[in-house]
């Protein structure tokens, strides 16, 4: 952050920040962004995005706001048909009074295929008609992880010049927030397709996109290694990141690996071994690539650790829902990053009051990790929740919004932490304004520092420069 309160001029040369001086000490040159009394802060990241299905978001129908199962299948079937089929998004069913099934999704949507996407990306719900159509069966219509996540790379897989102009419409509302980074976890072969986006001119963000164990081996033979450019990207914006390993289920749809029983009796699934994992891991840390390992449950959590102990890896836990309070302290000790979702405390709240009502361990451990020394990294997982730092950030601090009473508020962390977490380096070693630094900023119309709920959830970004290019001002 800036070194003192009062207006200060910030001088910026070939990508950097160059100088820090009091407003008016020193001549301005060139070109000049007025500021009016706005508050600089470091551009910002989201560190968890699935970008290709975040951008088709705004092309499906919208079911957060179903409260049944009868409710959301009535709101598909009188959606419009688009490409021969009905593509719905956002449900959240596990505290419906009804249960998913063929019957009822049938009835509403007829002939017609229709898909409707889990919250939570980890179960789709199918008619008969997008059952047969994708060559799959199920008793009541939902499938579940694996089977969800080919129903959702199938749904993805749109003409690339469709795909790209929609990624470039939420690279400029990211930018419009304050986003100069993410990261792709996109369930796909992320390399050619940033190489053909940077070929089109992609500018917008920074990019480090992750790779799944059905690439590695395409991965390592092309001796992709974390932190490599792009091909033909000369501005180095765009980076290999890490192999992405999804190791259990989710909360929305009762699959976390749990030590403790779900209501119905059943604990969950690791959908990775502890063994397999630990090949992966080392196979990938062997070639020069990080891991980002998924783990919700707290047993997910437990076996993840374990492997970066084993293997010696670098890298993050993606989620960290449910952490066993013995496994919280080993984040930091092994260095490993904790990339975690705060909208996901507020939007699961109901949920883990219930369907994780027994368990012992930790939900959503933010100032626990964080007092334990862990590196708080913070993202969306948007679609899960939309692409907005700010809003992670309030969900942080807060633990609440639309005026309901603070979650588990012994979880909160201060505002300077989450906006650190809410940067390149994360909240251990936040991105810094200072001479020499990266020119990756974002002007504020008000202080965050001292923001109330509301007005950080809300926060207006009067500017985001990218190694001090303007990619957004209002």
């Amino acid at each position: 952050m800036l070194p003192s309160d009062e207006p200060m001029d910030v001088f910026l040369d070939g990508g950097r920040v160059a100088d820090i001086a009091p407003h008016g000490a020193l001549a301005a040159r060139g070109e000049v962004l007025d500021a009016d009394g706005g508050w600089l802060v470091p551009g910002l990241w989201d560190h968890h995005v699935h970008v290709v299905q975040w951008a088709l978001v705004g092309t499906r129908v919208a079911l957060g706001e179903a409260v049944t199962a009868a409710g959301a299948a009535a709101m598909l079937g009188a959606s419009p048909i688009s490409e021969g089929r009905r593509v719905g998004t956002g449900f959240r069913d596990a505290l419906w009074p009804d249960a998913p099934s063929l019957a009822v999704i049938d009835a509403a949507t007829g002939d017609v295929p229709a898909y409707m996407i889990n919250a939570d990306v980890h179960s789709v719900w199918l008619n008969s008609a997008a059952l047969r159509r994708e060559g799959f069966d199920a008793v009541d219509g939902v499938l579940r992880e694996e089977d969800a996540f080919e129903i959702s790379r199938r749904l993805n897989a749109v003409a690339p010049e469709v795909g790209d102009a929609r990624v470039d419409v939420i690279a400029r509302e990211a930018a419009a927030r304050g986003v100069v980074g993410i990261v792709d976890l996109d369930m796909a072969w992320n390399h050619d397709a940033w190489v053909r986006r940077v070929a089109r001119g992609f500018e917008a963000l920074r990019v480090r996109y992750g790779i799944y164990p059905e690439h590695l081996d395409r991965a390592i033979a092309a001796g992709l290694r974390s932190g490599d450019v792009v091909p033909g990207d000369m501005s180095g914006l765009v980076r290999t990141g890490a192999l992405k390993v999804i190791t259990d289920g989710s909360l929305g749809t009762r699959t976390a690996a749990c030590s403790h029983a779900y209501p119905d009796g059943g604990h969950g699934l690791l959908t990775v071994g502890a063994r397999e994992l630990v090949d992966l891991m080392t196979r990938a840390t062997a070639a020069g690539l990080e891991c980002a390992i998924h783990a919700i449950g707290d047993v997910a959590n437990s076996v993840a650790l374990d492997a970066f102990a084993l293997t010696g890896a670098a890298g993050t836990i993606e989620h960290a829902q449910l952490v066993a309070h013995r496994d919280i302290p080993r984040f930091a000790r092994l260095g490993v990053g904790a990339s975690v979702q705060p909208a996901h405390a507020l939007d699961d709240r109901d949920l883990t009051d219930t369907v994780w009502a027994a368990q012992t361990a930790q939900p959503y451990p933010l100032r626990a990790l964080s007092d334990a020394g862990a590196n708080l990294l913070f993202g969306s997982d948007a679609p899960v929740s939309p692409l907005d730092p700010w809003a992670a950030m309030s969900a942080a601090v807060f633990r609440t919004r639309d005026g309901r009473e603070p979650w588990q508020p012994h979880e909160s962390i201060a505002i300077a932490t989450a906006l650190a977490a809410s940067t390149a380096g994360g909240s251990t070693d936040g991105a810094r304004i200072e001479p020499g630094a990266v020119a990756d900023l974002a002007v504020c119309a008000s202080d965050p520092l001292t923001a109330d709920e509301a007005g950080l959830r809300g926060m207006t970004v009067v500017a985001t420069l990218l190694e001090g290019r303007l990619t957004h001002v209002s």
